[in-house]
């Protein structure tokens, strides 16, 4: 697989590529902002998308037990999680699982826990579904973040009924360790407290591995639904598959019985074809790209410091999103999108949608060829010099 190739995504309704000027109301802005990669699918995903468009038939489908099982030996090979068949329930994306287990695992106003800076749909879907928004903010400390388990406990003290957790962590790229989550299960168990775990993140890993929330052993007796998915993976989010992980067998029962009463659709041919070509024969080509990524990510730390110093990041553990920080230039939010757009002629996700501690930061997207990132930075080293300039 050849990363460095340069694929012509626009005229193809590309979120990324596609939706710059209704967006940034400008076409010369360089795209680094939506969570895809600009990365041809594995081979073997696109023979068996073919595959299924040569037998010709795209009548009414339901997700075959292959894929089921192909999950479950990736959860074995990945993670040493061992799961069954039936702990498995097809959604049509996380986000739309996410709702779900909202609407049928709380009550309006019951209090839901997120942990700003954090993937910013989490405060919608609390909001949408009537319940009451609990921010447990996350605490910059040595370059990074941490959980503040002092104020978690309080939050759920004060009568949480749920925790959406982001594992590994998007917009910070932490991987939560082993004795991090299990604080928060041991606290989630004292006070009666569900998890549902956005995993999507979890093969997109760069240091240790990542542990499973439901995996651990003071998850047990806990109530934890766990959501996954090919799309960040393999760069399939077009193909609207992802799945909830949990052992509970009322949790799934409220989970399905709702999806139904919504009329949500799951999955397709193609997506069920995609999904289990990717996890069956797509694991070098995930090794490839992770180091091709980390690659990319090496190479815009070393120029931000060199070059950029004002300009800060958080170093990833997990994902191919770059959290960069530009309180040093002292701008407010709305200058500095601003300044990104029409100075830098970028288009990064705003650090403000992502809560009140995302206010000064940018979300950089680098899974994409080397001479997209290095334009990127180009665009943003321009603009930083012309600022640095004596008025």
């Amino acid at each position: 697989m050849n990363f460095d190739e340069i694929i012509d995504r626009k005229q193809t309704n590309s979120m990324k590529w596609d939706a710059l000027k209704e967006r940034y109301k400008s076409d010369d802005v360089w795209p680094m902002w939506v969570a895809d990669m600009d990365f041809k699918v594995p081979e073997v995903v696109q023979k068996a998308l073919h595959n299924v468009t040569e037998h010709g038939v795209f009548g009414y489908h339901f997700p075959p037990a292959s894929l089921r099982e192909a999950i479950v030996e990736w959860m074995d090979k990945r993670f040493a999680w061992t799961i069954n068949q039936e702990d498995i329930t097809f959604t049509p994306g996380v986000v739309p699982a996410i709702h779900q287990l909202i609407s049928v695992l709380t009550e309006e106003g019951d209090g839901i826990i997120v942990q700003p800076p954090v993937y910013y749909p989490f405060f919608a879907l609390v909001n949408t579904n009537r319940r009451t928004l609990l921010e447990n903010e996350l605490v910059e400390r040595n370059g990074t973040y941490e959980i503040d388990f002092d104020d978690l406990e309080e939050k759920m003290k004060s009568g949480a009924k749920m925790l959406i957790l982001c594992n590994p962590h998007n917009p910070g790229g932490r991987m939560w360790n082993k004795e991090e989550l299990t604080k928060i299960a041991v606290l989630a168990k004292q006070y009666d407290v569900t998890i549902v775990s956005d995993e999507i993140h979890s093969d997109i890993t760069f240091r240790g591995n990542h542990v499973p929330f439901a995996s651990l052993e003071a998850a047990k007796g806990l109530q934890v639904a766990t959501c996954m998915a090919p799309s960040k993976t393999f760069n399939l989010a077009a193909l609207q598959l992802s799945y909830v992980i949990s052992n509970q067998r009322e949790l799934q029962q409220k989970l399905e019985l709702s999806m139904r009463q919504n009329f949500t659709g799951i999955g397709n041919p193609y997506s069920s074809a995609a999904a289990e070509a990717a996890y069956r024969e797509g694991e070098q080509w995930l090794t490839n790209m992770l180091a091709y990524v980390r690659d990319n990510i090496d190479y815009a730390e070393k120029r931000l410091k060199e070059e950029m110093p004002k300009i800060d990041f958080v170093d990833p553990d997990a994902t191919y999103l770059l959290w960069m920080d530009f309180r040093q230039l002292e701008m407010d939010d709305q200058a500095l999108q601003q300044w990104l757009r029409e100075e830098a002629r970028l288009a990064l996700n705003d650090g403000h949608t992502f809560g009140k501690p995302g206010s000064g930061f940018a979300r950089m997207n680098l899974a994409c060829p080397r001479s997209h990132v290095e334009e990127g930075l180009n665009r943003l080293k321009q603009a930083y010099d012309r600022l640095q300039q004596p008025q």
